[in-house]
């Protein structure tokens, strides 16, 4: 047990990695060593940032606190603490049932952590944070919480209504980052399509990304998670015009069945949905647009799963995720819907669904072989240097294979690369001056 050293384990989304990143600065802050995800814990003190989104994510954060349980009552962690959505959401269940724990704290209440331990938050560091991601790119959240109420989800339970940053913050944040070498910026939010509704009266995201486009250093800005309905289409021109805005969006759509999508309260059509997409791509040409979608949903029959079917067929996506529906305790589709579709037909659904994506996914990636595209380095192994495209989000999306053998690359920077094979998943390419 390392004395004065506090190990930090983030789980779930980068929403959740920005938390401890901005927890991280504030402990080094009051004279602390901290590591995040380490291999091996050896502080005296653990924190737990936990995800309590879906059930698998619950059970993985609770599978994490009874292992660094058992690591406690061992002598080898002193004290053991627990944030993030998991405890926000439980948190009477679950200081009843994991007494090892010497105090829970919720998705925003975490500064007092710093005043348990006899040390205090400094507000002048309140916009600083420790990146825990490579140094040439990082998560920018630029708002907290959902107004959307989806009959599947559980974040406005957790993260309650939606909470803009100031766009001064945001702008600040932006330039300290760069000033660090930050040249990648992956915008997030519960919602990107409502950021500034509730500061400025209307929806203010093609602003906040026209003005970031301009700070001198910003090289790649990527949106992540905007919302389908009453989207803010003054996006498209700001995403054409910027070079340095990447003809990237990530929208969850969930279904294309109206039956399915209204018992989803999505509030929106197959028919609006369609022409969205087809705008988005009209506007902005080149454009990858990333998108989830759920099988299982109550009300989902042969007739429903058939209509997504074809739908991802039409509609060919560039990037595609899929999960199944599981009931998530407290939300309305727990409350009024029965969970009886079974779960093997769920997981049949989930395999088609993705093995027809698997071939949308190789045909698109087959067109990019022999095209020259920019890309960032981001990491090296024995074999590969790792990079992406302004099209592939970190841990997401496919990467870029280039064998070392074609000489040294610097991590961080862009180069130019021809593309040489492709997989659905990977591309392979060379340097090019």
């Amino acid at each position: 047990m390392r004395k004065n050293k506090i190990d930090i384990i983030s789980l779930g989304c980068s929403k959740n990695l920005v938390d401890s990143e901005h927890l991280i600065r504030q402990f080094q802050a009051n004279g602390y060593s901290v590591e995040h995800n380490p291999s091996r814990v050896d502080g005296e003190i653990v924190v737990v940032n936990t995800c309590g989104f879906i059930r698998d994510a619950q059970e993985e954060s609770i599978d994490m606190i009874l292992e660094l349980g058992r690591t406690k009552k061992e002598g080898k962690i002193k004290k053991l603490f627990v944030m993030g959505c998991l405890a926000e959401r439980f948190m009477a269940q679950l200081i009843d049932e994991l007494p090892e724990v010497d105090k829970f704290y919720g998705k925003f209440n975490w500064k007092e952590m710093l005043n348990d331990l006899g040390k205090s938050y400094k507000e002048d560091l309140s916009s600083e944070r420790y990146l825990t991601t490579p140094k040439h790119y990082a998560y920018l959240k630029i708002s907290e919480g959902c107004n959307r109420f989806c009959a599947f989800c559980a974040i406005p339970l957790i993260t309650g209504r939606h909470k803009s940053v100031p766009m001064d913050t945001l702008l600040n944040e932006v330039k300290h980052l760069v000033s660090q070498g930050v040249k990648e910026f992956n915008v997030i939010a519960q919602d990107l399509s409502s950021y500034g509704l509730d500061l400025y009266g209307k929806m203010m995201l093609p602003e906040l990304i026209d003005q970031m486009a301009q700070i001198e250093g910003v090289e790649w800005i990527r949106l992540h998670y905007a919302y389908p309905t009453q989207f803010p289409y003054d996006i498209l021109p700001v995403m054409a015009k910027h070079d340095n805005v990447c003809k990237y969006l990530d929208i969850a759509l969930q279904h294309s069945s109206d039956k399915v999508l209204n018992n989803m309260q999505r509030h929106i059509t197959k028919a609006e949905t369609i022409e969205l997409i087809k705008r988005i791509r009209k506007e902005v040409p080149g454009i990858h647009i990333r998108t989830t979608l759920m099988v299982g949903f109550p009300g989902e029959g042969e007739e429903e799963f058939n209509d997504l079917v074809d739908f991802v067929e039409e509609m060919r996506f560039e990037r595609m995720g899929a999960f199944a529906y599981s009931e998530e305790e407290g939300t309305f589709a727990a409350k009024h819907f029965d969970d009886i579709i079974p779960e093997n037909v769920k997981a049949d659904r989930l395999d088609k669904i993705m093995e027809i994506q698997e071939e949308i996914s190789d045909e698109i990636q087959s067109k990019k072989v022999g095209n020259v595209y920019k890309v960032i380095i981001d990491s090296v192994d024995e074999m590969y240097y790792s990079g992406r495209t302004e099209w592939d989000s970190p841990e997401v999306d496919p990467e870029v294979l280039i064998p070392v053998e074609n000489g040294k690359l610097e991590i961080g920077n862009f180069y130019q690369v021809e593309i040489t094979d492709a997989t659905p998943f990977e591309l392979f390419g060379k340097v090019v001056e």
